[in-house]
């Protein structure tokens, strides 16, 4: 039984005493939650406080990307060693703002990958197709191409997906459940043809525009573990009633 996984991205949002403020309203929100692995996904300059102020808690830290070596002369970049040192436990990899507004490619998403996973790293590497690629039916031909470049030569072992609908990410679209489980079972499929049985313990996360409101609903479904929440995961009541999924979905 894969173990539910629920992610906030914050994006380029929260200054470090933002940060702080979060973390201290929103840890009791989710004390005692055990059956939901709980992570959050600070921009670089609030991880350090981050790091200090969940320290023992039960939710862990995401870096939102990561470069591919461990140091040099990079400006601007972030290695996997840097995410290590503030106590990160995961990484956002492939993000789709980071394919469409900074020129990242499968190759570069796979360079990445092995990096983070070659420091310890766990991965959420992500994929996801355009609102034109579903339109022309070729949404499986995308995910395809985006699984088998970016897993080249990639072990399954600390490996989460996350599909998100490129159309669904802060538009206020959301795929249906139907829609949603679709994608993961084909994804699914595709991981057992590189990774055999290994891959039913590789959980597959759902990203776009994932709410308090349609968090159950998608989570009934067979192939969703977990979810990637963007701008929901701003406020801790608000991701909090996201991560007590199960309390909702119970009425």
């Amino acid at each position: 039984m894969r173990r539910p996984l629920i992610a906030a991205n914050w994006k380029m949002h929260m200054t470090t005493a933002e940060t702080r403020e979060y973390i201290t309203e929103f840890l009791p929100l989710v004390e005692g939650v055990d059956d939901v692995e709980i992570v959050l996904a600070p921009p670089f300059t609030s991880l350090a406080v981050a790091a200090k102020f969940l320290k023992g808690s039960n939710v862990k830290l995401a870096g939102q990307n990561v470069f591919w070596e461990e140091k040099g002369a990079y400006t601007g970049e972030i290695s996997p060693l840097m995410l290590k040192d503030v106590e990160c436990s995961y990484v956002i990899i492939g993000h789709s703002e980071r394919r469409q507004y900074f020129g990242e490619t499968d190759e570069t998403v796979n360079r990445k990958i092995a990096a983070a996973m070659a420091a310890g790293l766990d991965v959420i590497f992500c994929i996801g197709e355009t609102l034109e690629e579903r339109e022309a039916g070729r949404t499986f031909e995308i995910l395809k191409r985006q699984i088998s470049g970016g897993l080249r030569n990639i072990k399954p072992d600390g490996l989460v997906i996350a599909y998100e609908p490129v159309w669904a990410i802060g538009t206020g679209k959301t795929a249906t459940p139907e829609q949603a489980q679709e994608a993961h079972e084909f994804i699914r499929k595709e991981l057992n043809s590189l990774y055999g049985d290994a891959s039913e313990e590789i959980r597959i996360l759902y990203g776009g525009s994932v709410k308090p409101e349609n968090i159950a609903s998608l989570m009934s479904q067979k192939d969703v573990d977990g979810g990637l929440v963007g701008g929901a995961s701003l406020k801790p009541d608000s991701f909090s009633r996201i991560v007590r999924f199960k309390e909702t979905e119970g009425g």
